[in-house]
Formats: structure tokens, sequence, C-alpha cells
């Protein structure tokens, strides 16, 4: 429950001089960001007017969930915790987007079957070919400006490029919202991203996002949300803002969120005529509950305010980016946040094997319109011993590129089409990257072994450095850029360490813990590293055999070094990338306590306590191993550990360190074996009472 608003600017200032209540009451509000704006418009249970502020703990009711093949993952879960009737049937949408290439009986069944239980609940739902997910959201209507809306999938960042608030949830909280309406959410850091300037000519928002995780790549933003602002926002396009609210996930934040303005006013007047369009495709449902109005969009414009910051609103830190000084650059190999200058490329003259026009990211019309801009300009054929595809982020997308000759633009030149679905950007279906081979890649991650081979090298690049390299052979660009000096800033609030804090061991709660150290020395370990992608949509694996293959793809040796009870200390942002709930499930599953890193991606963490696993920070004791720890491998076995959960200290090598209490509210979770057990506990309650 969050304080009163009086009582939370003294908790957030610590004025300990300020005890007089008469004095208080003349306190001015600090202002807030836009995300604590919205989380508190659709905060559940709170008093009207209560101010809901970064640390907070809410309960949240999202406008809607979306859920996407996982829905057959969901639907176990939400029956698991008792529940028989979908609490608001408005909230979920389901749309078929990942493996849709997969015609087996087996994978048709699997879709038949999530249908079927839309048509029960009366819950929208959009069949394979209709297109990606989150394309999807936004084309049909689901996003609005200010609204909370919610996915089981990583990418739903790119809803704030509407003015929303877009973030991931894991399977479990789509069952509970499924089931209540609800779920819980802690509102993260906010941090300030001021983009001046206007970029140059051939110069994108996927170059943008590139620079941004390439030049604050030191985990400025980890497991914050990120509020764009700044004079350059005005000039960047809707394509362009939601590629790079999409891709704000690879840079470690939990939403990327552009403000409300007359570029969202535009795009949204735009939409307009497509709700009523009789062969709007793909919806398959008893109601329509997507759309909006031209006077919705008034009323939103008349009330912007309060879809805005305010001006002296606080963030954690502030960053700042001229776009006059971007210049296209790819990120990789195999690495999102490491970004190399074009001409630095087209100096090294890397050939590729692959090129892939695809993806949430960078799959929209004017993506592909830049693609086959570059076609015309060049002219020619996609160079041999390169295959070159091509699949739009929606069925709508196609029509709408086939009207004005675009896609037969790039087919003609040797493109190979694919549906409109996830496919190859996360390993699936044809055309994956194979051993040996380069890739130059629009998609949004290029994580080893995502997109085939772990043995692969993948770049990532704007959709018109994709096509040239295509045409080329190697990986360059679409027209001759100038190299210079990024302009930015960094301006960071002032941080005050915590100490460590003792609390109380709930029944069923081990009060200490003790085993030996894996040290696995890499930041920015992905859930592909830990679970395979290829495994993921494996729904029939057991516990055993999900158990046997964690960290294949980071370190084929770390089930030769493991031992039952084996303490994983990983380094930052562990669990990275896709929101796959099984990375943390298949360490439980394993035997292994708890994993401690220097820090966590949030989903990574949400996905754990929300399964019955433990998962803390302790940055101290990850800087102790790599100063210690000679000859270091992938995976490193180290000293013993002692974890004092009571006192919140831990021990190796004779030396303590503090780590963040795990509330009784945590613990609760794990005693429990995760969120649907206390769900399933709390609908029994309520059937009992009511």
């Amino acid at each position: 429950m969050a304080l009163s608003t009086v009582a939370r600017w003294h908790h957030r200032h610590r004025l300990q001089d300020w005890t007089d209540e008469h004095r208080l009451d003349t306190v001015i509000e600090m202002g807030l960001t836009l995300v604590e704006k919205i989380a508190a418009q659709h905060a559940d249970g709170l008093a009207p007017g209560t101010v809901v502020c970064a640390g907070d703990f809410v309960s949240i009711r999202p406008r809607h969930v979306m859920t996407h093949d996982n829905t057959g993952a969901v639907i176990p879960k939400f029956k698991q915790i008792g529940a028989t009737k979908i609490a608001d049937p408005a909230q979920p949408v389901f749309a078929i987007d990942h493996d849709i290439q997969n015609v087996t009986p087996k994978n048709l069944e699997k879709y038949a079957k999530i249908e079927a239980f839309a048509a029960e609940h009366g819950i929208d739902f959009y069949p394979a070919g209709t297109g990606i997910s989150h394309q999807v959201m936004v084309e049909q209507g689901y996003v609005v400006p200010g609204a909370l809306v919610v996915a089981s999938d990583s990418h739903s960042n790119l809803y704030g490029a509407m003015g929303a608030l877009g973030t991931p949830v894991v399977r479990t909280d789509a069952a509970s919202i499924w089931a209540t309406g609800v779920t819980w959410w802690q509102v993260p850091k906010v941090a300030k991203v001021v983009l001046k300037g206007n970029l140059s000519p051939g110069v994108t928002g996927k170059d943008v996002i590139i620079a941004l995780c390439g030049l604050f790549n030191k985990d400025e933003v980890l497991n914050h949300a990120v509020e764009f602002l700044g004079d350059g926002v005005a000039k960047l396009p809707m394509s362009a803002r939601m590629t790079i609210a999409n891709m704000t996930t690879e840079w470690g934040t939990l939403a990327g969120v552009f403000p409300f303005d007359e570029v969202t006013v535009n795009y949204l007047h735009s939409r307009i005529g497509e709700f009523s369009n009789p062969n709007r495709p793909g919806k398959r449902s008893r109601k329509t509950r997507s759309g909006y109005t031209n006077a919705d969009i008034d009323e939103w414009w008349k009330n912007r305010a309060e879809l805005s910051a305010d001006a002296d609103a606080e963030y954690a830190i502030e960053l700042e980016l001229d776009l006059a000084t971007v210049v296209p650059h790819v990120s990789g190999p195999n690495e999102v946040k490491t970004m190399v200058s074009l001409p630095e490329m087209e100096r090294k003259r890397v050939s590729i094997q692959k090129a892939y026009l695809l993806s949430c990211v960078n799959a929209r019309f004017e993506d592909l319109h830049d693609a086959a801009e570059v076609i015309r300009f060049r002219g020619g054929h996609v160079a041999a011993g390169v295959e070159f595809y091509l699949a739009p982020a929606s069925a709508e997308v196609q029509a709408r590129s086939e009207s004005n000759g675009d896609w037969q633009a790039l087919i003609n030149a040797g493109a190979i089409p694919l549906p409109p679905g996830c496919g190859a950007c996360i390993g699936l279906g044809r055309g994956l990257v194979q051993k040996g081979e380069t890739a130059i890649s629009a998609t949004n991650r290029n994580f080893k072994g995502r997109m085939g081979d772990r043995d692969a090298l993948v770049y990532l690049g704007s959709p018109a450095v994709v096509a040239a390299s295509a045409l080329a052979g190697f990986i360059c660009a679409p027209q001759r850029f100038t190299e210079r000096a990024a302009g930015t800033a960094v301006r960071r609030a002032e941080r005050k360490p915590k100490p460590a804090e003792s609390v109380k061991i709930i029944a069923g709660f081990p009060p200490s813990v003790r085993g030996r150290i894996l040290f696995l020395d890499k930041d920015n370990l992905n859930t592909d590293g830990i679970y395979g992608s290829k495994h993921t949509y494996r729904d029939d694996m057991t516990p055993e055999e999900m158990a046997a293959v964690t960290f294949e793809n980071y370190d084929p040796n770390f089930n030769a070094l493991y031992q039952k009870g084996d303490i994983v200390v990983g380094g930052l942002n562990f669990g990275s990338g896709s929101s796959r709930e099984q990375a943390a499930t298949a360490l439980k599953f394993k035997g292994i306590p708890c994993v401690i890193a220097a820090s966590f991606s949030e989903t990574y963490k949400r996905n754990a306590f929300n399964n019955g696993f433990v998962a803390f920070e302790c940055p101290e004791l990850v800087t102790h191993l790599r100063e210690t720890l000679k000859d270091r491998t992938p995976t490193t076995v180290a000293s013993e550990i002692t974890i004092d959960y009571g006192k919140s200290i831990l021990t190796t090598d004779e030396k303590s360190f503090s780590f963040p209490p795990l509330s009784p509210a945590a613990q609760e979770l794990i005693v429990a074996g995760g969120a649907e057990n206390l769900v399933a506990s709390r609908l029994r309650g309520k059937s009992s009472t009511g």
C-alpha cells in the first residue's frame, strides 16, 4: 500500500527535521513521472489520489494482457490454480505468432485448443497469419495513450511508443490476471532519456536504439523504465518510436515510454478507418473490444497533462543523446550492446550468408519501404551465396506493402517470403543460421544460438543495412556516412548504500543455506544461454529433461561440473532477453537452491519468485570472485558459501557480504511453491467465504 501524498514526499526525501504534522501539510507535492502516473491509474485497491512512486509494490489491473503461442502453457496454469472463469473477458488478448510455420498435427492441435478456449470464454483471438502479436496489439487498437498493457513476452515494451506503459509479465502472472484481473508489480526506477536535435538523412530509429545500447552499455538503465523526452522526440515518426521502444528490452529496461504528442495523435487518427473495415484481418471473437474513436482521441488530448510527466518529476538517472551525431552502426556479433560503425564494418568487408528482414522490431510498412528503396536505388539481385528472408509484421503490413510495389520489389530481387510471424528471430521455422555462417538481421536480438546454431555469428542492423548487405554479399551501408563522435551526457541521482537488514523468517522458509559456488563469469547471460530457445515451446518436457539442458548454450561443460546443491553466481543482468520462465524453473528442478548475481533482469527475477525459486543480488560477492579467482572458465568451481537469510548476510572465503532482505511476502511465494499456489489458496478462500 502506497503512503499518502505528504508522507510519501517526506519518506522519499527523508527530511528528518520535518516532524510537525501541521508543517508537513504545507509541503508542496513533488512531480511525478509518466510511469508513476500510469501505475497509479491502474493500481487496484488504493484510495483515490494516492501517489504511487518508484519502488512501491502495488496491485495492478492492466487494461489488457496479451499472450501468444504460450497461451497453451498459461491455460493449464489457469486451471491448476482452481480457476474456472475469466475475471474480465475484455482483458486477455490471444495472438498466435511464434511457431506458425510448424504445421504438424501436434502444433495445429495446440492452436485449435487455444482458439477453443478463447471462444469458450469470449476472449479476442487472432489466428496464425494475422501478424506478430505486438504489432497486432497496436494495429488493432488495444494499446492507447495512458494505458497499462502487459504481455507474457519481453517485447511488450513496444507499446510505450503510443504513450502507454507496456511491460512484460510472466506466464504465471498472465494466469493470475485471467483469474483475478490483477497481479503484483513493483514500480521501477525511472530514467529520463533526452533526445536532442535531428537525425541525419538515412539514419533510422534502429540506428538510434543501437546507439543507445552501445553508448550506454554499463547497465545505466537496467531494470528501469525509460521515458523519452527532448526536442528530438517530436521529429521521430511512430515507426521509429516503435522500433526504439521495442528494443529498450535489449537495453535492459522494463519499459520504454514516449510522450503523448502530435505524432501520437496523427497516428491514432490514421487508424480510425481500419476499425470499421469489414475486411479487418484476423480477429475471431464474440465481441469487439479493440479500437477507439475520434472523440476518444480528442478527450485524451484535452487531458494530456495527466498523460505526461510533470516538469519537476524526479528521475533516477538522466541520459542525453544528440541525434545529429548518430551514425548507423551494427550490433555484434552475438552481443546487442557491442556496436561497430558501418564505415568500420565496410573496411572489414565481413561476408554474410544470411540476411533477415522480419520481427516485431523492424518489419513494418516503413521498414519494408526503406529496404525496397535500397533495392530500387542499387538495382541488381541478392548476392550469390546469400539467403535473404523476408516476413512482414502483419498481414495488413504485407497488403499495404504489396499495394505500393515494395513487396514485389524485394521478392524480385531474390528475397524469400515467409508468413507474418516471429520465425527465424526466435530460432523457429525456415532459414535458421547454420554453423560457421554469418548473418545480418533487422531483428532485436542476436544472442548466441538464438537464431540457429550457437557457432554462427549474427549482427543487427537497420532494414536498409540488411537490404544493402544482402545485395553486396557483405555488411555495408546503403549510402555513405561520415564517422563522428557521439554527443552524449549522463546525470545521475545521488545514491545511498543500504545497510544489511534483519528480517523475520516465516515457517517453512530455510533460515540459512550452504553450498558450493559455481561462478558463471558472464554479464548479460541471457535466457537463451540458460535454457535454449529450441526447448521453449516443447510443453511436454519433464522437469528432469528440463534440468538436463540447463546452460547448454552458455557452457556445454556445466553439467559435468555441477553437483546437487551448488549455488549459481552470475554477473550483471543475469537472465536478460526472453521472458521464458523455464530459465528459472529448470534451475529449480535441478536442485539449485538459489541464484545470486550482481544484478538481474527484472523479468527473470519475477519468473523465479513466481515459481518459488530464490534469486537475489549481491554485486560485492561478484566483485570478490572476480578479484580472487584465477584462470576462470565459463563455469568455475569456487569455495563454499553460507547464506543467512535472517541476517541478510552471506559468507565465503572468511568474508561477509550483505544482500537485500527477502521480505516475508517474498518468502511466502517460496514456501507456497510459487504464485500459482498462492492465487489458488486465495480463490479457495474466496469461495469458502462467498
